[in-house]
């Protein structure tokens, strides 16, 4: 079945085209085009928009601002983003990088979307014409959502307070098992005085691992300070099997590596 494709000037004329029935937004095209190959027939047609600012990377006083059609080889080379360039080159190999946008990351199922774990442990905030959403909301509601991303936003972390991992069982670019993000602040004496730890592969989308984040507040980040967290990391999560990896290996090995993202 033939696909048709409208291109427009305006974000906003291409969220008024996404109204028709059977449409797709096409950013990358990772995910739609693929669907689409595979036998997707709910898709009859493609909308794209080609505004400037939602190809464009803004850095500015500690804050981010990047274009919803901004790829993940270019995060990955920005010069002031070189604490992201981990999770952005874990996404796929070059070529998927070259095409894979920060927007269409957003709605990657697991065991794919490991840019927007990163983005969730970040609590950044997404654009649409409608205004900015936090993340974890947007998340929650991405399944019904029409609207065009246009951006994400987010305060740039110190290069030490961000840690990111992506574990996998095929090297150097396969799928997931499972990765984790956090962003943690420490005292002058090594205690951890806040914790934001966002986990992919343990639910349909991106999580918090809210029971972990809380336990580790008030510790210091050894293997004895670290222990309440790896023993509540499991709390609440509901992880994917794939071929990969089922649910009862994911939830298994868990604690184990988030333990090594926290005595990196």
């Amino acid at each position: 079945m033939a696909l048709a494709l409208q291109t427009f000037a305006t974000v906003k004329d291409a969220n008024a085209a996404l109204k028709a029935q059977g449409t797709r937004y096409l950013g990358g095209g990772t995910l739609v085009v693929r669907a689409a190959n595979e036998g997707d027939v709910s898709v009859s047609g493609l909308v794209r928009s080609t505004e400037p600012s939602l190809s464009t990377i803004a850095v500015a006083g500690g804050k981010v601002r990047i274009g919803a059609s901004v790829t993940m080889a270019a995060i990955a080379s920005h010069p002031e983003l070189g604490t992201l360039a981990k999770a952005a080159r874990a996404v796929g190999g070059p070529a998927i990088r070259n095409m894979a946008t920060i927007g269409g990351n957003l709605f990657a199922p697991a065991p794919y979307g490991d840019f927007a774990v990163a983005l969730l442990a970040l609590d950044a905030t997404v654009g649409t014409d409608d205004g900015q959403t936090p993340i974890e909301t947007f998340l929650a509601n991405r399944d019904g959502s029409r609207a065009v991303v246009t951006s994400v936003s987010f305060t740039l972390p110190k290069a030490d307070s961000f840690r990111f991992l992506k574990v996998s069982r095929v090297k150097p670019k396969g799928v997931s098992v499972l990765s984790i993000a956090a962003v943690l602040e420490l005292s002058s004496d090594g205690t951890v005085t806040s914790a934001r730890i966002a986990l992919g592969c343990m639910a349909d989308r991106p999580m918090r691992a809210r029971a972990a984040e809380k336990a580790l507040i008030g510790r210091t980040l050894t293997a004895d300070g670290i222990a309440p967290a790896l023993a509540a990391a499991g709390d609440g999560i509901s992880p994917i099997t794939a071929p990969i990896a089922s649910a009862w290996y994911r939830a298994e090995v868990l604690p184990v590596h988030l333990g090594r993202l926290l005595l990196a």
